[in-house]
């Protein structure tokens, strides 16, 4: 994890931070914001060389308070962080990142997840053990789960991809129970599985197949949706494209 301009902001941030300088209005001018697209080198950067009090002190804008829109790229920053302390065995920023996966702001919920990746990539049976209960959570904590999991780095081991794959199954078992699938809260869970679900069964395909197959016979349209939303995603054209074709024309009807 990491590059070049990673790195170059990495000794930036260190020797800010040597010479006491505040890293704030840095962080705001690079952030890239407003914008499509943040910063996210620099974020990975800060997360790297910042540490608790820093985390802390960039989260703590309310969304209420948050008038200049740059501030979301700092909370962003501050949940990345969190993650790095969480894989250094910190137990109590696993409980904040947790909190955080509920933010309004969407930019903090995608930190959220990058951040339980800092754990995956130290220990993934830790991140898996972790995440187990969230399953069982909100819908945004649903979302943060899986979409921390559903990285193809972290599905190497089949043992880790099976279990991944088991908590996408119970995932999309809560989603099919959902009654008011009008809110926000629906909608952002329905986006991260309309492609979770493909990078899990890349990573595993004999296992992840059968789920797919089984989803896909679902009579719920949200569900069979997001299923052929996952069926579209190239990864799984490259896995097996006959197979992906065969499931689509199932799912629309068309054999």
């Amino acid at each position: 994890m990491g590059g070049v301009r990673q790195e170059e902001y990495r000794r930036t941030l260190a020797s800010m931070k040597s010479a006491g300088v505040d890293w704030v209005p840095f962080l705001l001018e690079e952030s890239r914001l407003p914008g499509p697209r943040s910063n996210l080198e620099l974020a990975q950067a800060v997360a790297d060389e910042g540490d608790r009090e820093t985390f802390l002190k960039i989260l703590s804008l309310s969304p209420s308070s948050a008038e200049d829109p740059r501030a979301e790229f700092l909370a962003a920053c501050g949940a990345i962080g969190l993650g790095r302390l969480a894989a250094e065995g910190e137990a109590s920023a696993i409980d904040r990142l947790r909190r955080l996966s509920c933010d309004p702001r969407w930019r903090v919920r995608e930190g959220v997840a990058m951040g339980l990746q800092r754990v995956g990539d130290a220990d993934m049976a830790r991140l898996l053990d972790e995440v187990e209960s969230w399953c069982e959570g909100g819908l945004l904590e649903q979302r943060a789960a899986a979409a921390a999991l559903c990285e193809p780095r972290l599905l190497a081991k089949p043992e880790h991809a099976r279990r991944t794959l088991d908590i996408l199954d119970r995932i999309t078992a809560g989603f099919a129970r959902v009654s008011d699938r009008r809110t926000q809260e629906f909608r952002v869970l329905s986006r991260g599985m309309s492609y979770c679900w493909s990078v899990a069964v890349a990573a595993l395909p004999i296992d992840g197949k059968g789920l797919i197959e089984k989803w896909a016979a679902t009579p719920d349209p949200d569900v069979r949706r997001l299923i052929r939303e996952n069926l579209k995603k190239g990864r799984l054209r490259k896995m097996d494209a006959d197979w992906v074709k065969r499931t689509l024309d199932r799912l629309t009807g068309t054999r």
